[in-house]
């Protein structure tokens, strides 16, 4: 086995972690018994049809990731859940949730093309509210999945059992990049990603209590912004505290040089009053933080990851809700 473990490796160096959560339009999700190859989608229980669908959205370049996922039933269980999460537009908490029920894998791939055609499917859409945990436990992808994310999966299970947390689901799933962070995870439907998890950062996350610091060790970003802008949101967090994500939020790059070094971002949130602000900041690249490393325990050579620090950060509009004073 490979001695290198990238983990251990992006642990030694204080490998920052925010500014690693990748940016989607769709998540589908697709309950599949382990174990999984390397590529997940060549497992041995992934039907042709589906398998084909993949490789075309793949080769069309479309902003849609598809993750296999899997708990402690699905060996048993004779149906197979389907989760399509799709970003919301505009202002926005995340991601809005369709699930279905199907009575196999081999449904899974019709069921999705009738969805991206904007058909509606033929199986009744689960309309439950659920908060789905994605921990990465692909060790045939990345050792550092196994060996972290596997031991992290068991005892999150009783964290969220010991919390009676009956609307929070965990599921194993297949990679979805980042695994020198392991181990690491998705919250749904925000897709705010995590990374270097223990149980009490998870049980913060859970329960959004505790020291918000914490969050400089853990927190990867949130998947609804550009890489570059979530050390934006971080710092918006930690003015904030955990109240913070009761907000909706949107950004977006204003300006940028030429080498990208310094971006003007632009971040803007709606509270819970209904009052709006817009901020403004500079990012600039941040020399003592920006690492070349080895991305994955197989990577055969080094990458330059570049990390951004936020500069003069301004807010520049409000509209305050006429209700807000209520609050």
């Amino acid at each position: 086995m490979n001695k290198f473990f990238c983990s251990d490796y992006s642990r030694q160096i204080g490998e920052e972690i925010i500014g690693s959560a990748t940016n989607y339009q769709t998540y589908i999700l697709v309950e599949c018994p382990t174990p999984w190859m390397s590529e997940a989608f060549t497992s041995k229980w992934i039907p042709d049809n589906l398998r084909i669908l993949v490789a075309e959205v793949q080769g069309r370049k479309l902003p849609i990731r598809f993750l296999l996922i899997a708990n402690d039933d699905s060996h048993r269980v004779k149906e197979t859940t389907l989760l399509i999460y799709q970003k919301q537009e505009g202002l926005s908490h995340g991601y809005r949730k369709q699930e279905f029920k199907l009575p196999n894998i081999e449904q899974v791939a019709g069921v999705v093309r009738k969805w991206l055609s904007g058909g509606n499917p033929d199986f009744q859409v689960e309309n439950s509210v659920t908060r789905d945990i994605l921990i990465c436990t692909h060790g045939s992808h990345d050792q550092c999945c196994a060996r972290y994310g596997n031991p992290f999966y068991f005892h999150a299970k009783n964290t969220i059992s010991e919390l009676q947390f009956d609307h929070v689901r965990i599921w194993r799933s297949s990679h979805f990049g980042g695994h020198r962070f392991a181990p690491t995870a998705i919250d749904l439907p925000e897709a705010r990603y995590y990374g270097v998890l223990d149980q009490e950062s998870f049980r913060s996350i859970l329960t959004r209590t505790g020291d918000i610091q914490i969050l400089h060790k853990v927190y990867r970003g949130w998947g609804i912004l550009p890489y570059v802008l979530q050390v934006l949101e971080r710092e918006m967090i930690f003015s904030q505290g955990w109240n913070w994500f009761n907000n909706k939020v949107a950004g977006k790059i204003l300006e940028q040089s030429m080498d990208n070094n310094t971006m003007l971002a632009e971040l803007t949130y709606e509270n819970p009053a209904g009052s709006v602000y817009t901020y403004q900041a500079k990012l600039v690249k941040d020399a003592v933080k920006t690492r070349v490393l080895k991305s994955s325990c197989h990577a055969t050579q080094e990458s330059l990851v570049i990390k951004y620090a936020v500069d003069n950060l301004v807010l520049v509009d409000r509209k305050v809700a006429s209700y807000a004073h209520n609050y």
